[in-house]
């Protein structure tokens, strides 16, 4: 048995979890985990193992080890990584138990786990160092666990119908696709500014005038803004695009979607969501934009002064901010906050979309729809606009209106003068979603690692610190 406290390979034969799903009494096993607790008794030893998925009580007696390695074996720190050989029995109390034959230090801890009982409670703490929260939380990386089956389910979901998963840009040249504050890079072989993604639109409809039909992709937008419990400026999206259909087949999908996602994480059409509980049956609510803000309200916003109207609702905007803004403001304080069963708010004003197709009787509106669940818009999707020239002023039209020097994409519009076959475009907030699908309050509860604010080391303390945190 090795002595040194930090291990070579030591590959298991099995898994805790397996182990006790089919115990065999007598069974000889070779397994690997971090020690979790441990009982001395003298000349042997009870203590517990925990491997990625699950925790089993092991037992060391001196007899079998020898002492000079038994006596190693007490001197093991919890928290300490080992692989140990053994055979399965029951304890005098029942319990599932391995016999450990031979064992080995794998990796030292030096470190200080969090007290047992108290955890590791501190949230600021726990997102900082989630090394620490996955090693002692269980439920935490239950959590992270179910979101890698949600975006594989997903993968599943969209391969199954026909949908060709691709790759775009993360870097480009211009910060095209959303309106939204970029990050700037700088490429210095080519001398040139790049911008990171902040939506992989654009690109991917380049892909339908190329002549794929269906494609999707899942990855990272970035948009350099703020934080908080629903935003992260690094975040996961769902985006695909599926020729000659619109904005109805994406409340299809959309339905079909996250539908079949709650029923496989539930088995059921109800799930709970913090206090409440929501419903996901099928079909789901649909409202207008303007109908929605008229009911909350009493004001139709079509007519009125929008400045005035926020005024008197006492929704705060400020000077430098344009109409259509303020508007927006209005609905999520009004509107949004209302939402929590799955709402599709459809006809939206076409000076808030300039990539959608504006609705054939009402130009003033576009085909497009956002979903709300829980207070949060969670899906956004467009009938997509394929004119090359009204694209071209569309584009221009909201330069002028937002007042800041942003570029027209003129290869994109190139690409749409190649023809572009009429498209519904469907973006989904992964984030978001497996919020939802795994009852967080938080965004940072469902990113293994989310954008916190910086610490000064002067003010960070030593995790030891930490057990009596609650």
């Amino acid at each position: 048995m090795s002595t040194s406290d930090y291990g070579a390979r030591f590959l298991p034969k099995e898994s805790i979890a397996g182990i006790l799903a089919d115990f065999q009494p007598g069974k000889k096993v070779r397994v690997a985990g971090r020690v979790m607790s441990r009982r001395d008794m003298g000349k042997s030893t009870f203590s517990d193992l925990k491997d990625e998925g699950g925790r089993i009580q092991t037992y060391a007696k001196k007899d079998v080890l020898g002492e000079e390695n038994y006596k190693a074996f007490k001197g093991l720190n919890l928290g300490d990584i080992i692989g140990i050989e053994g055979e399965l029995f029951l304890s005098k109390t029942g319990e599932k138990t391995i016999k450990i034959e031979k064992y080995e230090r794998l990796s030292k801890i030096v470190q200080t786990l969090p007290e047992k009982w108290h955890g590791l409670k501190d949230i600021e703490i726990r997102y900082r160092r989630r090394y620490v929260d996955l090693i002692v939380n269980d439920d935490v990386r239950a959590t992270f666990k179910k979101r890698s089956r949600i975006v594989s389910e997903i993968r599943k979901f969209l391969d199954g119908r026909g949908f060709m998963e691709v790759e775009t840009p993360m870097m480009q040249p211009l910060a095209g696709g959303a309106r939204a504050k970029p990050f700037v890079t700088h490429h210095h072989a080519l001398h040139t500014d790049l911008y990171l993604r902040v939506a992989p639109e654009l690109y991917l409809k380049r892909l339908l005038v190329g002549g794929f039909e269906k494609v999707y992709e899942i990855n990272r937008n970035f948009r350099n803004e703020g934080v908080s419990v629903r935003h992260n400026p690094e975040f996961t999206m769902m985006e695909l695009y599926q020729a000659y259909a619109d904005y109805s087949d994406m409340m299809n999908i959309t339905e079909e979607l996250v539908s079949h996602l709650v029923k496989m994480l539930y088995g059921t059409e109800e799930i709970p969501y913090g206090d409440r509980t929501l419903n996901f049956k099928t079909p789901w609510k649909r409202v207008s934009f303007y109908g929605a803000l008229q009911e909350a309200t009493g004001m139709d916003f079509r007519t009125v002064n929008v400045r005035e109207a926020a005024k008197k609702l006492r929704v705060e905007f400020s000077d430098t901010m344009e109409d259509v803004d303020i508007l927006d403001e209005i609905f999520g304080e009004k509107v949004e906050k209302e939402l929590w069963d799955p709402t599709f708010v459809i006809d939206y004003p076409t000076v808030m979309t300039p990539l959608a197709k504006a609705k054939s009787d009402d130009p003033d509106l576009v085909y497009r729809f956002e979903l709300f669940i829980a207070r949060m818009e969670v899906a956004n999707a467009f009938s997509e606009l394929n004119d090359p020239v009204i694209q071209r002023q569309r584009l221009e039209d909201q330069r002028e209106l937002i007042g800041e020097e942003k570029e027209i994409d003129d290869d994109f519009l190139m690409a749409l003068e190649y023809a572009m076959p009429p498209a519904g475009g469907l973006g989904i907030g992964i984030d978001r979603l497996v919020m939802l699908l795994t009852n967080q309050p938080s965004i940072r509860d469902v990113i293994l690692f989310p954008q916190l604010k910086p610490l000064k080391k002067a003010e960070e303390e030593p995790l030891a610190a930490e057990n009596e945190l609650a």
